[in-house]
């Protein structure tokens, strides 16, 4: 997940950064309400299409630290293993990496709906750009709390399935990947 997730948060910050770009240059253009405009129109796409994927990706991390913390948990109590340190460290993770990625999801939404008001001309168009920095800073520090955790998982990812295979080995069963292939 870690090489997934930081695929898409480069992408993402190359597409948070071009957006910028372009609205600034839209700006500089006197073009930043001109719907007839091709750098303008270059901005509200790319602003839309990025603010979903900066969504995107931050759910993705929700989802994933819920499903994994998830698996965790049954895990833990179908082996009898003990709360600590696993389970509760990976509710430490979420907790974590939640608030970050929240933050950055409202941040960008607030961002576009300044967009938005600009457009209209009921914001001043420096209240978007002040909200797209702060956007650009509240992701790259987000991403960096969600990437973190992410590698972190990772590690008590692999140690419960270090310690259910060594649990599986003493009862004389299969591996977990073993178990796995056999019903494939």
């Amino acid at each position: 997940m870690t090489r997934i997730f930081t695929t898409l948060a480069v992408l993402n910050t190359l597409a948070l950064l071009a957006t910028a770009v372009v609205g600034t240059v839209s700006k500089l253009r006197g073009a930043a309400t001109a719907v007839h405009d091709p750098t303008y129109l270059w901005h509200f796409n790319l602003g839309l299409f990025t603010a979903v994927g900066t969504l995107l990706v931050h759910c993705l991390i929700f989802t994933y630290f819920l499903g994994t913390g998830r698996w965790v948990k049954e895990v833990t109590l179908a082996y009898c293993l003990p709360d600590q340190p696993w389970h509760r460290e990976t509710r430490e993770l979420k907790r974590t990496a939640f608030p970050p990625a929240l933050l950055a999801m409202l941040i960008t939404i607030a961002t576009v709906a300044a967009g938005a008001g600009a457009q209209l001309r009921e914001w001043p168009w420096l209240v978007h750009a002040s909200l797209a920095v702060i956007t650009l800073l509240v992701n790259g520090w987000a991403f960096v709390i969600e990437y973190r955790s992410l590698q972190r998982n990772a590690v008590i990812l692999d140690a419960v399935l270090r310690e259910t295979d060594r649990i599986r080995a003493a009862h004389g069963l299969p591996s977990s990947a073993e178990a796995l292939q056999q019903q494939g």
